[in-house]
C-alpha cells in the first residue's frame, strides 16, 4: 500500500485580517460553516485580489503552477458555495508557513483557529 506524499508547506505572506465571514442577521451558531484553509485564502488574495497570474502566485506560495491552480479552484468553489447557500466562511488550518514570523501567528494545521484580528488591527 502506498503512503500519500505529505503536503509541502505553502508560504503565506499576508494572514487574513478576520477569521469568520457570515451572512448578516443570522447568529453564527445557527450557520453551517465552510472552512477555507489559510493557503486557499492566500491563493485567492494573490490571484483574484492582487491580479497575479498563476505562475507568479505559485512562486509566492512556494508551490507549482498546477498546485496553485488547484488551490485557487478549490477556494473559489468554497466561497461560491458559501455565498450561494448562505453559509459562514471560517478561515483556518491548512499546511502553511508565514513568510515573516513575529506577528502572533504560528505555522501549521489549525494555526489561525480562534484569531479574529491581526495585532494592531
Amino acid at each position: 500500500m502506498e503512503m500519500a506524499k505529505p503536503k509541502k508547506k505553502r508560504t503565506v505572506h499576508s494572514p487574513p485580517p478576520v477569521a469568520l465571514f457570515k451572512p448578516q442577521g443570522i447568529p453564527a451558531h445557527q450557520l453551517e460553516q465552510i472552512i477555507l484553509h489559510v493557503d486557499e485564502y492566500e491563493a485567492l488574495r494573490l490571484v483574484d485580489f492582487l491580479g497575479m497570474d498563476l505562475e507568479s502566485a505559485a512562486k509566492e506560495l512556494s508551490v507549482s503552477r498546477a498546485t496553485c491552480a488547484r488551490i485557487t479552484t478549490e477556494a473559489r468553489k468554497k466561497v461560491a458555495k458559501a455565498i450561494t447557500l448562505g453559509r459562514a466562511i471560517r478561515i483556518e488550518g491548512g499546511v502553511f508557513q508565514i513568510s515573516s514570523p513575529g506577528h502572533g501567528w504560528r505555522e501549521g494545521p489549525g494555526a489561525c483557529r480562534g484569531r479574529k484580528h491581526l495585532p494592531g488591527g
